[in-house]
C-alpha cells in the first residue's frame, strides 16, 4: 500500500478526533462558555449536520482542483478553525467553527476517498478504503480518550490545541507524499453526469443501507455508558474499557475487511449485516451479564465497521464515472447514519423503554438495512416472473 495512503489515514485521525471528542469536553465547555449543557451539545450535532450537507457541497466546489491542493486547503481551514475554537470566549464563535470545521472534514473525505484508491490501484480498492477509515476507529481507541484526559488536566481547550498540533505532521506529510500529478486529478466527466450516475437505483439503495447500517452503530455506541453502568451492573470506571473495546474490535474489523471485501465484496456485507443484525439482538438480550457485553461489544464494533467499509467500496464501484461525488455521498450517507442512530435511541430512552432499548433499536435498523439490501433481488425475481406469466424470455 502506498505510503501515501497511511498519512490520509493520519489526517482523517486528527479530524475524526475533533468530530468525536466533545463528549467527553461537554461539561467543560458549557461552565467555561456560561451555556447550558444542552447548548454545548449543540455543538456536536452542528458538525455533523455541516459534514452531512458539506460532503456533496464542498466535493461540487471542488471537482477540478489538484487534489493534493484540495487536501491541503481543507486540512488547513480544519487547523485554522481549531486554533479560533481555542482561542474564542464566545459560545456563537465556537459554534461556527465548528460548522465551517466539519465543511473542511467533510470536503478532505471526500477527495482523500477517491485519491485512496486512485493511488492504490483497481485491485485494492478495499484495502484503500480501510486503512482511510482506520483512522476514525484510532480516532476511538486513542484519541477520544486522549482528548477528554486533556480536557480534564488542562481545559476543554487544551484538546483543541492538541487537534491542531496532531494535524500539522499531517499537512506536512501530504505535502511529501501525496504526488501533484495524482491519477485522475483533472475531471473526465461534468458535474452534471456525475450527478446523474449516482441517481442509479442500486447506488441509491446502497448509500440508504449505509445509512442504516451507521445509525445502527451509532445508537448504541452513543449510550454504551448507561447500558454498561444500569445494566451489566459494571462500575463507571469499565465505561473507558468498553469504549476501548468497541474501538479496539472497529479497528480489527476495518482491517480484515479491507484484505477481504476485494475478492468477494458482496460476501463481506451480506454476512456482515446479518452478523450485525443478530448481534445487536443478542447484546439487548444479554446485557446483563458482564462477559457476553463485552465480548458482544468487540465483535459488533468489528462487525460495524468492517461492514462499513465493504459498503464504501461498493459504492465506487456503482460509480466509477462519478469518483469525486460518489466519495462526497458516501461521506453524507455515513453521517446522516451517525446523526440519526443518537437520536432515535434517544427517543426511545425518553420513551421509558428502559436502557437496553437503543440496542433494540439498532438491531430494528440493521433489519431495515438488510430488507433494502434485498430489494434488488425481490426486483429481478418480480420482473423474471412477469416476463414468464407473459411468455417473454427471462435473462
Amino acid at each position: 500500500m502506498p505510503f501515501a495512503v497511511h498519512v490520509l489515514g493520519l489526517a482523517v485521525f486528527a479530524q475524526g478526533t475533533s468530530e468525536f471528542m466533545l463528549s467527553g469536553l461537554l461539561s467543560g465547555i458549557a461552565g467555561d462558555l456560561h451555556v447550558p449543557l444542552g447548548a454545548a451539545g449543540l455543538l456536536t450535532s452542528a458538525f455533523a449536520v455541516g459534514m452531512v450537507v458539506g460532503a456533496p457541497l464542498t466535493a461540487l466546489a471542488c471537482r477540478s482542483w489538484p487534489r493534493r491542493g484540495a487536501l491541503l486547503f481543507f486540512l488547513g481551514v480544519f487547523v485554522a478553525v481549531h486554533v479560533v475554537g481555542a482561542l474564542t470566549p464566545s459560545y456563537g464563535v465556537l459554534l461556527a467553527t465548528r460548522v465551517v470545521g466539519a465543511l473542511a472534514n467533510a470536503g478532505f473525505w471526500a477527495v482523500a476517498l477517491v485519491t485512496a484508491l486512485a493511488l492504490a490501484g483497481p485491485h485494492r480498492r478495499a484495502r484503500a478504503t480501510a486503512v482511510v477509515v482506520g483512522g476514525v476507529t484510532l480516532a476511538c481507541v486513542v484519541g477520544v480518550p486522549a482528548g477528554a484526559a486533556l480536557g480534564e488536566l488542562w481545559g476543554w481547550r487544551s484538546a483543541f490545541w492538541a487537534v491542531a498540533l496532531v494535524s500539522l505532521p499531517a499537512a506536512i506529510a501530504l505535502l511529501v507524499a501525496v504526488p501533484g500529478g495524482t491519477p485522475g486529478d483533472v475531471p473526465t466527466v461534468s458535474a452534471r453526469s456525475e450527478l446523474r450516475a449516482l441517481a442509479r437505483p442500486r447506488l441509491l439503495l446502497t448509500l440508504l443501507v449505509m445509512a442504516f447500517v451507521q445509525g445502527a452503530t451509532f445508537c448504541t455506541f452513543s449510550y454504551l455508558e448507561p447500558l454498561v453502568t444500569r445494566v451489566t451492573g459494571l462500575g463507571a470506571g469499565w465505561v473507558p474499557v468498553v469504549l476501548a473495546l468497541f474501538g479496539v474490535g472497529s479497528f480489527a474489523g476495518v482491517t480484515l475487511a479491507g484484505r477481504l471485501a476485494d475478492a468477494r465484496p458482496a460476501a463481506v456485507a451480506g454476512i456482515g449485516m446479518t452478523a450485525l443484525a443478530a448481534g445487536w439482538a443478542a447484546l439487548a438480550l444479554t446485557a446483563a451479564s458482564p462477559v457476553a457485553a463485552l465480548v458482544l461489544v468487540l465483535l459488533q464494533g468489528a462487525l460495524a465497521f468492517g461492514t462499513g467499509t465493504t459498503l464504501i467500496t461498493r459504492v465506487f464501484r456503482l460509480a466509477p464515472d462519478a469518483p469525486t461525488m460518489a466519495g462526497s455521498f458516501a461521506t453524507a450517507a455515513f453521517n446522516v447514519g451517525a446523526a440519526a442512530g443518537p437520536w432515535l435511541g434517544g427517543l426511545a430512552l425518553g420513551a421509558g423503554l428502559g436502557f437496553r432499548a437503543p440496542v433494540w433499536v439498532s438491531a430494528l435498523l440493521m433489519c431495515a438495512a438488510l430488507a433494502a439490501a434485498g430489494l434488488p433481488a425481490l426486483s429481478s425475481r418480480a420482473l423474471s416472473a412477469a416476463r414468464s406469466d407473459a411468455g417473454a424470455p427471462t435473462e
